[in-house]
């Protein structure tokens, strides 16, 4: 199992802060978003925004950072301030 968390604005549309995803057939961050996006199709607008962030295990990463069965992946909009 892959353990998915969303943060920030990103949990608030999507309506959820956690959940996970088998493992299997599943080796990147863009799979894991794919997987998330068959599984809920009214996240693509979300999901799929140029300007998402992913982390896997606390590091940022790419869509093609590779992943495995016990990591955590964590999906969050840009933080911006002033």
């Amino acid at each position: 199992m892959i353990k998915v968390v969303f943060f920030a604005a990103l949990r608030e549309k999507l309506g959820c802060s956690e959940l996970t995803v088998e493992a299997t057939n599943i080796n990147t961050v863009e799979q894991v978003k794919q997987q998330l996006i068959e599984t809920h199709p009214q996240w693509s607008e979300h999901l799929m925004h140029s300007s998402l962030l992913s982390a896997v295990n606390n590091d940022m990463v790419s869509a093609q950072h590779q992943v495995a069965a016990g990591d955590e992946v964590a999906f969050f909009p840009p933080v911006t301030g002033g």
